[in-house]
């Protein structure tokens, strides 16, 4: 482990995809993967948290990020608090500022997951505290740090690798993850309709960043944009906050579907060559209340339940790589 690497994390927040530089990512990805062979081993965790509190201010529900973070936290042996909407002010009665300065001195860290990315940008300047983004309307860093280390595990590499994000092209994980990847020198392609592109400052932004033969491209035809695919990515139609454009949605996507078919057109035949992720929930059949009578939206069954998918690999790598990343900007390296 890099510990030049590790004392300049300390502290740090994580906002957007562009705070930490590459190398601050590989390093958070090694020690993830480190934290997740020691656990599987048996091997007790070190509890270098303990005494620390974190405070999840959550806007959006959640699973996957608010569970992730409390196991993390809890495995190393500190305490986190969920404040719901209706939980504190902020905001409404008290601003994000004054919020951020009280929490500050309560907690040794801050979670957030809501709507606008000035929010968490706002914790952040007046916390004095690491402030993490789980997730605002523009970024999701701490999902692409699970999906990178998922990727790695299976292909044992990022370099080189074709990535392609099929579906609402310009939502906050479509934006993260083309520029998490491209900066690990895969070849992106955000495979969507003309509708839903991604905006060209963040398609020019992700360019900028592309490292080792990464690139990016946008494509709009959905078998031409997966052929040759590595790893083939979707997430839901209508994003929290976006219900009531559900119809309009299922009219520009039913195409971008990801189905049968649609592995075939990547010309890819086995899972060591092939892996299908989704940061979830995700409507793949006819169980929940959105698809009881659409059916599969995003993603069918066979392809969700098949060979290709390591979904659920992936969603436990959200407790592995939350956790380094606690580790990584609390204690600064010490003892790791």
């Amino acid at each position: 482990m890099n510990d030049a690497t590790a004392v300049r994390l300390q502290g740090r927040s994580l906002l957007s995809m562009t705070d930490w530089t590459p190398e601050e990512w590989a390093y958070t990805l090694d020690l993830a993967a480190r934290l997740k062979r020691q656990r599987r081993e048996g091997r007790p965790s070190r509890r270098l948290l303990a005494g620390r509190q974190i405070a999840l201010i959550f806007e959006k529900s959640s699973t996957r990020t608010r569970c992730a973070f409390v196991a993390a936290c809890a495995e190393e042996g500190g305490t986190a608090e969920y404040l719901g909407v209706g939980d504190i002010h902020l905001g409404r009665k008290e601003s994000v500022r004054d919020t951020a300065r009280v929490l500050g001195r309560f907690f040794h860290g801050i979670a957030f997951r809501g709507f606008q990315q000035a929010t968490v940008e706002e914790l952040a300047r007046w916390a004095g505290v690491p402030v993490w983004n789980a997730l605002t309307d523009q970024w999701h860093p701490t999902q692409v740090l699970a999906d990178l280390l998922t990727i790695r595990e299976h292909f044992g590499r990022l370099e080189g690798l074709r990535f392609c994000y099929v579906g609402d092209g310009r939502n906050n994980v479509a934006n993260s993850l083309m520029i998490g990847c491209a900066r690990f020198g895969m070849h992106v392609v955000n495979v969507t309709p003309p509708e839903l592109s991604p905006s060209p400052e963040v398609v020019a932004e992700a360019r900028v960043q592309a490292r080792n033969g990464g690139s990016v491209a946008v494509e709009h035809d959905p078998r031409k944009g997966v052929a040759g695919a590595n790893v083939i990515y979707t997430d839901v139609w209508v994003s929290m906050g976006e219900e009531a454009q559900f119809e309009e949605r299922l009219r520009l996507l039913r195409p971008y579907q990801v189905n049968a078919g649609l592995l075939a057109a990547t010309g890819r035949k086995r899972p060591e060559e092939l892996l299908f992720l989704h940061c979830l929930p995700a409507y793949h059949d006819h169980r929940t209340e959105v698809t009881a009578e659409t059916g599969a939206l995003e993603v069918t069954d066979d392809v969700f339940e098949g060979p290709f998918s390591r979904v659920f690999d992936q969603a436990e790598n959200r407790l592995h790589t939350i956790r380094a990343m606690l580790l990584a900007t609390l204690t600064g390296g010490d003892g790791l």
